[in-house]
């Protein structure tokens, strides 16, 4: 008898082996999908630029202070704050086009391809002393550009992503597209940095360039015959709702203020060690250059299980908000164990506690994010998710820079009274600036758990049920658990 699986039979074993086959859908099937989530794949490709690579070329091979490069870094952070107003815009565009989203990605593409055509030569301003000024000036518009370019292609493009996934699919969707921003992110990283390791002028320029052509190729590609043209939805006559308004409206619900005040306090406390983890690393624990770099491919890896699994729960009827607790769950264990990895002298608890962070930062970002899409029907998705963004890029970047802050001022107050202090207290001191960090980190997730736990398992308005805020902005008496 031939027990081989009938053609059915393979589609269920693919179900089971890919997380994220059932995000597709009769009106965007996984093709079209996977298509769209390129977008993700060049922010994450600038995101490695601007954070990573440029960081370690321009202070090692250009000479360029560090504090310079901390500033440069945090310019895009300018725009973050403004991703709502740029959802909102991408709600309400008027056009005879007839497309909302399509204008503001490809604006985005135009801008990321802008900034890092520029940016290599801004950079290389910085190895000539006379142009220092200019070098910094320069730099900081192409940074700028580039950030600008990025943040408004993610707020569009996820909007478009609400627009096109059924109300079933879309947090499968969701967490199908972080993936796609991860993979993006260790893609560039590697092949980046590969092509670096020979470092000259010209290789700089090209490598750039050659990432601002393939962001213009990758968006363009996600974008093709995406959007359904709706000359009705953008005509340039009809009535729009102001921005003011619909923000207010939106943070006049307790449950909406309280849902991103957990996003803002969560995302910072994950991100406070995003600069210290390798350091730590190599100054506590003495590891190698190698090693440390291993801890970041450690983080990417527990956040891409994170993806992965909190759209397996998602697919099975799991309440967003509680996989977002899981994560800050997983978050606190993860910064006890790093904290424990220093008086242990273990570089095993440090690595588990690299994995746990990403783990628990992938589980929070995938179900907060899906909780904002839930906040917004399909008119007004650009708002909620721009909203989502805006906290979290925002929160984000200001604990980065905050973590770094207290880890120097704290070293340095350790070591203000031990100036003939030998090697083991002058190790101890150094240590104390990063636990502190790490303990302030795990304060803040509990205060995130605190904030996040009365609004899961809340009970959603029957939808049969009259509903007096059925014409209201957002949905807000709609909220899923």
């Amino acid at each position: 008898m031939n027990n081989k699986p009938r053609p059915s039979n393979w589609t269920e074993v693919a179900m089971a082996m890919l997380p994220f086959a059932d995000a597709a859908s009769a009106d965007l099937p996984l093709a079209r999908l996977l298509r769209l989530a390129l977008f993700q794949f060049s922010v994450g490709m600038a995101m490695v630029l601007l954070n990573g690579t440029l960081n370690r070329v321009m202070i090692v091979e250009l000479g360029t202070p560090a504090w310079i490069v901390a500033l440069l870094i945090a310019v895009p952070l300018l725009v973050a704050p403004f991703r709502a107003l740029i959802g909102h815009k991408s709600d309400t565009h008027r056009s005879f086009l007839g497309w909302r989203r399509v204008p503001y990605i490809w604006f985005g593409t135009i801008l990321q391809f802008g900034g890092l055509a520029i940016m290599p030569f801004a950079l290389l301003l910085f190895s000539k002393p006379d142009t220092f000024e200019l070098a910094v000036l320069s730099a900081a518009v192409s940074f700028l550009v580039t950030g600008a370019g990025f943040h408004v292609t993610q707020t569009a493009g996820l909007a478009l992503a609400t627009d096109l996934a059924p109300e079933d699919k879309r947090p499968r969707a969701v967490a199908l597209l972080y993936v796609m921003l991860l993979v993006g992110m260790m893609f560039s990283a590697f092949v980046i940095g590969g092509l670096l390791i020979d470092f000259g002028p010209t290789r700089l320029v090209q490598v750039i360039q050659g990432a601002a052509v393939l962001t213009m190729v990758l968006n363009i590609t996600a974008l093709w015959k995406q959007e359904a043209r709706d000359v009705e939805a953008t005509a340039p006559d009809r009535e729009t709702p102001h921005f003011r308004e619909l923000w207010n409206a939106f943070v006049k619900d307790g449950r909406n203020a309280r849902l991103l005040t957990a996003i803002g306090i969560g995302a910072a406390g994950f991100a406070m060690q995003d600069a210290l983890l390798e350091p730590y690393g190599g100054e506590v624990l003495g590891l190698s250059v190698g090693a440390t770099t291993g801890l970041t491919g450690a983080w990417a890896f527990g956040a891409l299980i994170g993806f992965m699994w909190s759209g397996r729960m998602l697919a099975r009827g799991g309440d967003p908000l509680r996989i977002a607790g899981l994560g800050l769950v997983i978050g606190v264990t993860a910064f006890l164990i790093i904290l424990f990895a220093a008086p242990f002298s273990s570089p095993v608890m440090l690595f588990i506690g690299a994995i746990a962070i990403g783990l628990g930062l992938g589980l929070f970002s995938v179900g907060t994010l899906v909780e904002a899409m839930a906040l917004a029907k399909n008119e007004t998705a650009g708002l909620a998710l721009g909203a989502w963004g805006a906290v979290q890029a925002t929160c984000a970047g200001a604990g980065i820079a905050l973590g770094g802050a207290l880890r120097d001022t704290v070293y340095a107050i350790a070591m203000s009274g031990d100036q003939s202090a030998g090697a083991a207290i002058i190790g101890a001191n150094r240590a104390t600036g990063y636990t502190t960090v790490y303990i302030i980190e795990i304060l803040l997730l509990l205060a995130g758990l605190a904030a996040i736990g009365p609004l899961v398992g809340r009970a959603r308005t029957d939808a049969t049920d009259t509903r007096e805020g059925a014409d209201q902005p957002f949905g807000l008496r709609e909220f899923p658990t």
